[in-house]
């Protein structure tokens, strides 16, 4: 029986130093979930300044680096826009080369004129597809907005007074736009 008691003395032990133990570990754990958790504060006006002032700098300098990609980008469009109407030109300052140099031997003015006229017909047909329109000008009533008047004659018939009597230099658009403006002759 005595060995009984001894063996029981010392599971009581057992218990009561695994129990200390966990005491000793809840107490840590609680300790050191106390210092992890800090109270919530709310910031300073220093650092709500400082966060928006933050905020501000990195919005103007991302719309700042933006204009400028967009500037660059503007100029890079003007200068290559005109390289497609140029490259489609060169084919036309070829034709001419060839007939000016065809020409010191040629006797025959029927061909020459032909020539000339595939010429001016190709440019014009070139033109055309990039969107030049001729404007038809003679025989209408003058408007300010489209023509330029350089003259005013006394009008050959009474239907052509306040009309246009005769293009000068014809006036053209591109898309609907007037790029050149017509100057015409006005009977009076």
């Amino acid at each position: 029986m005595s060995e009984e008691k001894e063996i029981n003395e010392e599971i009581q032990n057992e218990a009561t130093s695994e129990n200390q133990d966990t005491a000793t570990e809840e107490q840590t754990t609680e300790t050191v979930a106390e210092e992890t958790v800090e109270p919530i504060t709310e910031p300073t006006q220093e650092e709500k300044y400082a966060e928006l002032n933050d905020k501000f700098l990195r919005l103007y300098s991302e719309f700042d680096n933006y204009r400028k990609r967009t500037n660059k980008e503007k100029l890079e469009l003007i200068s290559t826009a005109s390289s497609g109407v140029i490259k489609d030109l060169v084919a036309v300052l070829d034709d001419f080369e060839r007939a000016i140099s065809n020409n010191e031997n040629v006797e025959d003015t029927a061909a020459l004129k032909e020539g000339f006229n595939l010429i001016h017909n190709k440019l014009k047909g070139i033109l055309e597809t990039k969107g030049l329109k001729p404007m038809i000008s003679k025989g209408e009533v003058f408007d300010s907005e489209l023509h330029e008047a350089i003259a005013n004659i006394p009008a050959p018939s009474e239907e052509l007074k306040g009309k246009i009597v005769d293009d000068v230099e014809k006036g053209y658009y591109i898309h609907d736009k007037v790029i050149r403006y017509a100057k015409v002759v006005v009977g009076q």
